[in-house]
């Protein structure tokens, strides 16, 4: 069985590029390039990814426009019966958006867009995306955002915490998240939301594989269902 995948593109989005070679690299076949304004999904897909970017250029709030596009609400049916979404950076504002995840994403802390290597801890080693790594284990990844600051009230953040779906969590302080959450999964497992980007480490020649395991650990998983 080989790997149906998929990748959203919204007008703004410039990582979406990088997903699509990521998967195409680890799984060894090419994903569909899905257009915001599709009203469809194609059948039988195994895996959905929200990119990077900066959809609509960020208008009103960041990706609250594109979780309105026509694609999300195929997005949205696919996630509630079970497809894995994973959605980075612009992806993870546009889940949050859509109400596929909790919380919100705001002006980094200082204002200051980062753009840089940081080390996250493995929080969650269960799911579908993280089972190829150790609770605890410390990675690089890079970040790349502006509105990058995970918020949430407390009763919401200490569920998060209780139900073991808080997925990364940066190493120190990186723009403001509350409790330094980078990442976080939806209460069935199968949406995930970070800001880093692991599509951007999965080769020596970018400076690290540290993020290969996450598209690898999915894969597998799916694969081997």
């Amino acid at each position: 069985m080989s790997l149906r995948s998929a990748v959203i593109t919204f007008p703004g989005s410039n990582c979406d590029r990088d997903m699509a070679d990521a998967l195409e690299k680890v799984s060894g076949t090419a994903p569909l390039r899905i257009w915001h304004g599709d009203h469809d999904l194609p059948a039988g897909l195994d895996f959905i990814a929200l990119p990077g970017g900066f959809s609509y250029g960020d208008y009103l709030r960041s990706g609250a426009m594109a979780a309105r596009s026509h694609i999300m609400q195929a997005v949205v049916a696919a996630a509630n019966k079970g497809v894995p979404v994973l959605g980075v950076c612009n992806g993870f504002q546009v889940l949050t958006e859509s109400g596929l995840l909790p919380g919100a994403l705001l002006r980094n802390a200082g204002m200051n867009f980062v753009c840089r290597d940081v080390k996250l801890t493995v929080e969650n080693s269960q799911s579908l995306f993280t089972a190829g790594y150790s609770a605890g284990q410390t990675i690089t990844i890079p970040v790349a955002h502006h509105d990058g600051n995970y918020f949430a009230d407390d009763a919401t953040l200490d569920r998060l915490e209780g139900d073991g779906r808080v997925a990364f969590r940066y190493a120190e302080p990186v723009n403001g998240s509350i409790r330094n959450i980078a990442g976080v999964l939806n209460a069935a497992g199968n949406v995930l939301g970070m800001m880093p980007h692991p599509e951007r480490m999965i080769e020596a020649e970018q400076g690290g594989t540290d993020g290969r395991a996450l598209f690898e650990s999915a894969i597998k998983g799916l694969v081997g269902a």
